[in-house]
């Protein structure tokens, strides 16, 4: 099953949010928490309730300003503690998945950088099982190079620790200079997972701003997954998260029917 919506209610409300993707025969949505968590257990609950009501599976995607990899002790403290914060109300917002950036390299080695990485992470999952938060922490695909966070990174960081991905398939074309083979990277994940899509613009070192997504630019994945069908929730990220979100679900929907005719 490949469920489909927006990042963010697009100045709404995650209330109004939740509605408007459930009017467009939308799937899912991701509640955006970037400059900080801004919403009370009470607002968080109410939301839940409320995509519960309609269908709609909630994400949730952590603050920016996160580096699980830092050497000051303040700025791990505050990117632990953003983390923990949205984990508690993806729990009473009934959202599995939380996504966040896990860090960057520096000055470290990415042998270095991992390691910190790791210790960070599996200290948070112990407080999610303390708190019996039913979340699991998903970071995700990086565009940059020099941020913690390739395909091969994070799926060595699953297997080791039991945490989830976001698999960011424009992160990754802009990190790879848009040499990307979607069946090969579909064969190496998992069958269930989260994932981020959405037109980007890159340069030499990678990401530097996510754009309009156009069809031509979504069939090439959505061939792969409708072959594959894996079972994931893909959010448009893109300027336009609900509108874009609509292409990518009819397009999904237009090469399933074709698909369905060729057998």
């Amino acid at each position: 099953m490949i469920k489909v919506g927006p990042a963010g209610s697009s100045g709404l409300g995650n209330l109004k949010g939740v509605l408007r993707v459930a009017e467009m025969g939308l799937d899912c949505m991701e509640v955006e928490f970037t400059y900080g968590v801004r919403m009370d257990i009470k607002a968080a609950q109410a939301v839940g309730q409320l995509a519960k009501e309609k269908g709609v599976l909630l994400s949730v995607h952590a603050p920016y300003y996160i580096n699980l990899a830092s050497e000051e002790k303040e700025k791990l403290s505050a990117s632990k503690k953003r983390i923990l914060e949205s984990c508690q109300r993806a729990h009473h917002l009934g959202a599995c998945n939380v996504t966040f950036h896990a860090g960057f390299y520096q000055t470290r080695t990415a042998e270095e950088t991992y390691a910190r990485i790791k210790k960070a992470m599996v200290g948070l999952q112990k407080q999610i099982a303390r708190r019996r938060w039913q979340v699991t922490l998903c970071p995700e695909i990086t565009g940059k190079p020099s941020q913690f966070g390739s395909l091969e990174e994070l799926l060595y960081l699953k297997k080791d620790i039991g945490c989830g991905i976001t698999v960011d398939f424009s992160h990754l074309y802009a990190r790879h200079q848009g040499t990307v083979d979607y069946e090969r990277v579909l064969k190496k994940l998992p069958q269930k997972f989260h994932a981020h899509f959405s037109g980007i613009e890159y340069g030499p070192k990678g990401e530097k701003k996510h754009i309009r997504t156009t069809k031509k630019f979504f069939e090439p994945l959505a061939r792969q997954l409708v072959k594959c069908n894996p079972d994931i929730t893909i959010i448009s990220e893109s300027p336009k998260p609900y509108e874009d979100a609509l292409m990518m679900k009819k397009t999904l929907q237009n090469l399933l029917q074709e698909q369905k005719r060729t057998i």
